[in-house]
């Protein structure tokens, strides 16, 4: 199974982070990926009005990552936002299949209430665990906080997920990005599947490239976005093996990373270590209230 990890800076502008999902997909599919992952709030990025860029499914950018899907004949994993209860949002990841159509979508589940952040304030959680089949492969997905979250990734593999698929806006701050690589293997190793995680890239690196390429507009636009308060990026997109070591990681800067899974390692690997077949503790996931 190849896939493409699309580690790119989302911005407060939906219909120019369209943009940048078609420039990455095409990039990706030519690439020869199968299925193409994108960060958390690829839609619009943390910040700005949530719930004036939301819309359902059925929306004019949903509509549109999934006529790029079926053009492109790919799997996009993609952050959105829809409509949530109370005047909030959802943090959506929609999967969009290569026939044109929603394969699944998920909410998320875990709410940032971190480091000084209230995501709930704005954001209305899900309450369900979610698979999906993408070509031979079964898929579980998550959203950024969920990562510190082992159960989730355990409902997902006793689900038959193979893969779990993580798109993230990880805030910066000191050891977030050795708790990235620590949790992203750590939910590797208990769940026994490759960790796909995908987060936005570094804005000061952004910036840093603008300023090099003499764009003064972006340089401005990142320099902002990483001086905020709002979950934006460190990057260092990587894949998980099923045992826990990287197979392949990204930098801070924007990037596409493109690897080939060999899902037969996470049957050898379930063999070798049979963590799923020999815990004792039921995983369930209890609706909210």
């Amino acid at each position: 199974m190849r896939i493409a990890l699309a580690q790119i800076w989302s911005t407060r502008d939906p219909a120019r982070n369209l943009r940048e999902v078609e420039r990455a997909a095409e990039e990706a599919a030519v690439a020869g990926a199968e299925l193409v992952v994108f960060p958390e709030a690829a839609m619009t990025a943390f910040g700005s009005d949530l719930a004036a860029a939301a819309e359902p499914l059925d929306g004019p950018w949903a509509t549109a990552v999934l006529a790029l899907a079926a053009r492109l004949g790919v799997t996009i994993v993609v952050g959105t936002f829809t409509p949530g209860r109370d005047g909030r949002v959802r943090n959506t990841l929609l999967v969009a299949g290569p026939e044109g159509a929603p394969a699944a979508s998920y909410d998320k589940v875990h709410l940032f209430d971190a480091f000084g952040h209230a995501e709930s304030d704005s954001v209305d959680g899900g309450d369900e665990a979610v698979t999906v089949a993408v070509g031979d492969a079964v898929v579980g997905l998550a959203t950024c906080y969920d990562v510190r979250f082992p159960a989730l990734f355990l409902a997902n593999a006793t689900s038959g997920a193979q893969v779990s698929v993580v798109a993230a806006s990880w805030g910066d701050g000191p050891g977030k990005v050795d708790q990235w690589r620590l949790l992203t293997r750590a939910r590797a190793a208990d769940s026994t599947t490759f960790v796909v995680a995908v987060g936005q890239a570094d804005p000061a690196a952004v910036a840093e490239a603008a300023r090099e390429a003499g764009d003064a507009e972006t340089e401005r636009e990142a320099a902002a976005a990483a001086g905020s308060a709002s979950p934006t990026g460190v990057g260092h997109s990587l894949v998980a093996s099923p045992l826990g070591a990287v197979v392949a990681e990204l930098g801070a800067a924007p990037g596409l990373l493109v690897v080939d899974l060999d899902l037969d390692e996470v049957a050898a690997a379930r063999r070798t270590l049979p963590v799923l077949a020999n815990q004792r503790f039921a995983v369930a996931t209890a609706p909210r209230g």
